[in-house]
């Protein structure tokens, strides 16, 4: 019986990731694979005891799927929106703007010094940086640059895609949103962003090196040249030099003094209003900016935190769905730590379009079962999904950025994929090695 209730939950998987493929909202996808995920265990625990629920009243489990869940995500719904706001600054003083602008200086007439320069600032705004808003504002003033430049759209938008993924893995904000699928996991409830940092500066690096490296080849391919429309350079106000900083000051905080992420975040984004000459129209005055931007922050991540509360709903369900996967897949799923991450970094197309290696889609269930079996640290386990996760599928169709980005700069799918396909494996497989070189348990 328990090998038929994992199989109906494995169709369930498939349909989620069907679901996911054709672009369907995910946020009512994964509340409703939440109940599924709870019903399905229910029936066969009342067939033969599920060893989840031992000693566990009903009410109990469904507090801990719809009610416990979602609570544990209020920290990173806080860091989450103090993020925003602080992203909204660096684009409304000009910051963001002002500093691509200079990087593109530095390049001289080179497109492919152009490129990389442009990779790496790009990376390290979006280190502290987060959300689709911002992603998107960003590539606004990007990508044009980029094209007017003579490279082809999509290398450029591939370009861009990777240095925005570079920063995602210095990003404080990103790491405790991924931190919370982690908190059931041995030691996760331990594992800082100051344990993390040292991987995610060589991932940073990792992404930069090799997207480049690729983005300069694919200059030299005659066949993915296209035609592109050669535009102004968008126009941005001059900040003060010291201004340029602001993007850096939360990750130097966070890091070297141990401050709180939050109050860091608060402290860059006052620094930043205060040297730009904002806040300078009184208390009530400089009060409603500030209040104004905030909301303004909260509007751009509001359905992001939707979606969290739900797929935090899902990632609990699967932990009672687990045993029925275990039963079913339990002896295919490899246990060494080398063949985990071999597993996961040739196998990292599976976290596109949400797939069963994606923790934002449908691998919350796969980490649920190889945590229980193999009873591996968080600080392994955390490595072994985020290489992959976003070494890979932050090149995925379904991202929001993504998806507007291919519509907006009217570049085919199927060119997008071709291209930034292999550098996904390539880093996703340089970082699962990695990660069993430095963090393997065993």
């Amino acid at each position: 019986m328990d090998s038929l209730i994992g199989l109906l939950l494995v169709v369930s998987f498939g349909g989620m990731v069907f679901y996911c493929i054709k672009g369907y909202n995910l946020m009512i996808g994964f509340i409703v694979m939440a109940t599924l995920w709870v019903l399905l265990p229910l029936i066969g625990n009342v067939i033969s005891p599920n060893p989840a629920f031992e000693n566990l009243p009903f009410t109990e489990m469904l507090a801990q799927v719809y009610q416990q869940a979602p609570e544990r995500w209020g920290a990173s719904q806080m860091n989450i929106f103090v993020g925003a706001f602080f992203g909204r600054i660096l684009l409304e003083t000009g910051i963001a703007a002002t500093i691509i602008r200079k990087s593109v200086e530095l390049g001289g007439d080179s497109p492919a010094i152009i490129l990389v320069i442009v990779n790496l600032i790009t990376g390290f705004i979006f280190s502290s940086m987060s959300g689709a808003g911002s992603v998107i504002a960003i590539a606004v003033i990007v990508l044009p640059i980029l094209f007017s430049i003579g490279i082809p759209k999509v290398v450029a938008f591939f370009s861009f895609s990777a240095s925005v993924a570079a920063g995602v893995f210095l990003n404080p904000i990103n790491f405790t949103q991924y931190q919370a699928f982690f908190g059931n996991v041995n030691g996760g409830v331990d594992y800082t962003y100051n344990d993390y940092f040292s991987f995610g500066l060589l991932a940073f690096f990792v992404m930069i090196l090799v997207s480049s490296i690729f983005a300069i080849g694919y200059l030299r391919v005659e066949s993915l040249t296209y035609a592109w429309a050669v535009g102004e350079e968008p126009k941005v106000q001059d900040v003060p030099s010291l201004a340029l900083l602001t993007p850096f000051i939360p990750v130097v905080g966070v890091i070297i003094f141990q401050f709180p992420v939050i109050f860091c975040f608060i402290g860059a984004s006052l620094y930043a209003l205060w040297i730009c000459g904002v806040l300078k129209d009184g208390f009530r005055k400089d009060s409603q900016i500030l209040t104004r931007i905030f909301a303004d922050g909260v509007k751009d991540t509001a359905t992001l935190v939707a979606f969290w509360m739900t797929l935090a709903m899902f990632n609990a369900a699967a932990t009672f769905a687990a045993p029925y996967f275990e039963s079913l897949l339990g002896g295919i799923i490899p246990t060494h730590p080398l063949a985990l991450c071999l597993l996961f970094g040739f196998l990292a197309p599976l976290t596109w379009f949400r797939g069963p290696l994606s923790l934002i889609g449908c691998g919350a269930a796969l980490l649920a079962v190889i945590s229980n079996q193999t009873n591996y640290p968080v600080t392994f386990l955390y490595l072994l999904s985020i290489s992959n996760m976003i070494g890979m599928s932050h090149f995925d169709l379904t991202i929001s950025w993504n998806a507007w980005g291919l519509g907006f700069n009217n570049i085919y799918t199927k060119d997008y994929m071709k291209v930034a396909f292999l550098p996904g494996v390539v880093i996703s497989l340089v970082l699962e090695i990695a990660t069993f070189l430095l963090y393997s348990p065993i």
